[in-house]
Order: C-alpha cells, then structure tokens, then sequence
C-alpha cells in the first residue's frame, strides 16, 4: 500500500505563521463614539460604516468596528476617550462635539475624525478650517443661519420672537445663540433662549416659552434632539410650531427642517477615514462642510401646532412627511 506524505509539523507551523502577520497587517481598526444616540447621530454612525465598506474596510473581515455612546453624559464621554485612545486604533471617529472635544483632550497622537461639529474652530478641535498639521481633522455640519430663518419667516410669516431651547455647555449651540443675536435684529425678529442643561430639562425649558415666542427654533443641540418628543408635545399642547436644522427631527414632530442629510454626513465622514486609513495624514485633509441641504415639512404636524404651511413651501420640499 502507498504511503501517504505528511508535511513535517514544523513546515506547516511555519507556513501558519508567514500568514497571520499579512492578515494582521492588513486588518484595520476604527472606534466610533457619539455623546448620546438619537437618529441624527445614529445615521451618521451607519453612514460610517457603510462608506468604508464600500471602500474596501469591512467588518469582520479586514476591519475591527467598535462603538460606544456616552449616553449624554460628558464624563463617560471622557471615559471612552481614554479608552479608545488606550486601544490604539487606526483611527477615532467621534461624533458630536462634546465627544470630538472629549477625544481630541485625550490623545495627541492617535487620528481623529470628528462629525456632526457645527464650528469646530469655536469648539476648539481645529485651530482653523484649513489642514491642522496635528492629528485631527472631520466634518461640519455648519448650517446657513440665514436660510433657516428665511424658511421660519415661511412657516410663521407674522414671527416675531424666536423661542430656543439648548444646552448652554455644548459649543455648537453656544455659537448658534450668538449669530442668531446678531441675524435676528436685521430680519424684525429677537430671540428668546431658554436653558436646557440636561436632557430631562428640555419640557420645562419649552414651556417657560408659551406666551413669549411666536415659535421654536431648534438646532442640532444634542440635548434637544435626543428629547424631541417632549419638546413636539409643549408644541402641540400650546400651539407652538416647531421649525427644526434637523431634518430627522421633522418625522418625530417639527413642522419644518432646512437641514443636511445626516447619513449623507456620515458617509462623507466615513469616506475621509478611509483615506487615512490607506495611509493619508489627518493633519492634511482641511476640513470639510456638507453642501448638501434639504427641505422636509410634515403637514400634519403643522395642523397640530396650529399653523398651515402654504401649498408652495409643501411643494418645493425634498419629503414630505404625512
């Protein structure tokens, strides 16, 4: 009877280990943290993931994925922080700005992609919008201040107070409230702000405003959106309307949003992490702004809110929410 042939034990160990050191070399790996989950955040974070992919990055096979939420709280953003920058991935991407605030304290070294960060120079993660020459760089999501009060004046053409709600500790809405004080006065209207430093504040905050504003502007705050609800029946409930920067916002009540797109934002996002990933500098890449705006109205909302929106501004949206 024929022998078979055995590969000598060593041979093969041999064989095993000239193979793994490729597989890890070619493995990648991105940690994802956003301060708090809600749709806006939680589409970006799915934009990501699906940008990368179809870049080449993919879980479980060439790309280890992780995400932590810091559940709105700015100390366990801080603890994800260090322990991301602990782990040693390729890159961070933190969404939101107090998480890019948080991560981009805690490492120097490791590249971060910040997302969703309305003016990043003001919240201190880019010293401007040129390339950094550091370890950071990501995506704005800076919106026109002025064509958001010019669709306001649509929805509410006799507004003359502009009630919001927002978290004096997030940088991106503190930069809000100071434009709009200046923005406001040249288009006969004032603003009239109202404190929301948690999330559970925001129903107290919204109400504080029945009988001082003739609507509710609402920005990308984190503490807003992911209460959104509260804020939707204070409108209804007082015949408030709500005009959102967040289009997600407008399927769970807002009346109206001239805002980006945030899986459109994500997947930008994610296509700049993979160009550090194939061996670009963050510190080279300026950063970015989404150009990309859309109008979405939700008729029924507007009903419940008191108002009618005219047949032109339900025709010119994007979508329509029924």
């Amino acid at each position: 009877m024929k022998k078979l042939a055995w590969a000598p034990l060593g041979a093969v160990a041999l064989a095993i280990a000239a193979i793994a050191p490729a597989q890890a070399a070619d493995q990648k790996s991105v940690a994802v943290t956003a301060i708090v989950e809600h749709p806006a955040l939680d589409a970006v974070r799915d934009g990501v993931k699906a940008a990368l992919k179809a870049e080449g990055f993919e879980e479980g096979k060439n790309l280890k994925w992780q995400y932590q939420s810091a559940q709105g709280n700015p100390g366990t953003a801080a603890q994800i922080a260090r322990k991301f920058v602990g782990d040693k991935p390729d890159a961070i991407v933190a969404i939101a700005t107090p998480s890019a605030q948080a991560v981009v304290a805690a490492t120097k070294t490791v590249p971060v992609v910040f997302s969703a960060v309305t003016d990043p120079v003001a919240a201190k993660l880019v010293p401007s919008w040129e390339p950094s020459k550091n370890n950071v760089t990501g995506v704005s999501d800076l919106l026109a201040l002025d064509k958001q009060m010019e669709l306001l004046k649509k929805v509410v053409p006799n507004a003359k107070r502009v009630g919001m709600v927002y978290n004096p500790g997030e940088a991106n809405s503190a930069v809000v409230v100071k434009e709009l004080k200046e923005l406001l006065p040249k288009m006969g209207m004032t603003l009239v702000e109202a404190a929301a430093p948690r999330s559970v504040d925001v129903s107290s905050a919204a109400r504080s405003l029945v009988g001082k504003a003739d609507v509710i502007y609402t920005n990308t705050d984190n503490n807003v959106v992911s209460s959104y609800e509260a804020l939707v029946k204070v409108g209804q409930d007082s015949k408030l309307p709500l005009v959102a920067s967040d289009t997600d916002s407008v399927a769970r009540g807002a009346v109206a949003a001239l805002g980006i797109n945030y899986r459109d934002l994500g997947e930008q996002t994610g296509r700049m992490v993979a160009r550090i990933l194939k061996g670009e500098k963050p510190g080279d890449i300026k950063t970015e702004v989404s150009s990309k705006m859309e109008l979405h109205v939700n008729p029924g909302a507007a009903e419940k809110q008191g108002i009618k929106l005219s047949d032109e501004l339900v025709k010119s949206a994007a979508k329509v929410i029924q």
